[in-house]
């Protein structure tokens, strides 16, 4: 922030009454009740917006200081982010800037959807909602596969929410092109169970950790290599 800025804001604040203080006038003076009311929800609605305006600065200022995420996990022939690594690397940053965030999960038949909730200290609030089904590839259980899924939305989520740039959100390789969706990943699961194809050998092939990880050319190669192995 420039020192005229913070002059200029400095400057507002000794000019501007703030509805607190009329609430406290108005006290004094013996307002009626209906008065005070509407000095009371002017107070929370300025309230609001002064927390809304203290969000925005904060994650301004977190999005120009926040260094490209180190990818220290290794996949197949490149490097990744893992989601414990990512909160690492930017939760000092955090901190610093008064924001923490939270995960809530919901599941509604074979969807998981993860919300996550970044928070100011002042109060306001942002939230993002991402929903995928179950990565069932490898020979992961039930609860398992569910439980990739959620680690797999939490990373998501976390950098949607935050506004991160789609270079720091690649994860196991995957850049910017990764916009495969999960009815594409089902359609293509079922082609390959009908193929009765080794799931193993399949990621191999496609040189990808997981099917609701592949990125667009990834899942094009394994769609092409499905069918031509007799699959609808």
């Amino acid at each position: 922030m420039t020192k005229e800025i913070q002059n200029a804001r400095d400057h507002e604040k000794q000019l501007t009454t703030t509805p607190a203080q009329l609430l406290e006038i108005a006290v004094n003076k013996d307002a009626d009740i209906d008065k005070l009311q509407k000095l009371m929800e002017l107070q929370i609605r300025w309230e609001d917006r002064q927390a809304e305006r203290a969000y925005n600065e904060a994650t301004a200022s977190f999005r120009v200081e926040c260094p490209t995420i180190k990818k220290t996990l290794s996949g197949h022939n490149s490097k990744y982010a893992g989601l414990s690594e990512t909160i690492d690397q930017i939760k000092p940053l955090l901190k610093t800037h008064g924001l923490s965030y939270t995960w809530k999960t919901e599941q509604d038949g074979d969807k998981t959807s993860v919300t996550c909730k970044v928070t100011h200290a002042m109060g306001h609030s942002e939230e993002t909602t991402l929903s995928a089904s179950p990565d069932t590839s490898g020979s992961k259980n039930a609860i398992q596969a569910i439980g990739s899924t959620v680690s797999y939305l939490q990373r998501y989520t976390l950098y949607a929410v935050l506004g991160l740039t789609s270079a720091e959100m690649d994860n196991d390789g995957q850049t910017e092109e990764k916009d495969v969706t999960a009815e594409e990943i089902d359609k293509l699961e079922n082609m390959l169970m009908e193929a009765d194809a080794d799931i193993h050998k399949f990621l191999e092939y496609v040189k990808a950790d997981s099917l609701g990880e592949m990125n667009r050319s990834q899942y094009e190669k394994g769609l092409k290599a499905a069918k031509a192995k007799g699959a609808k």
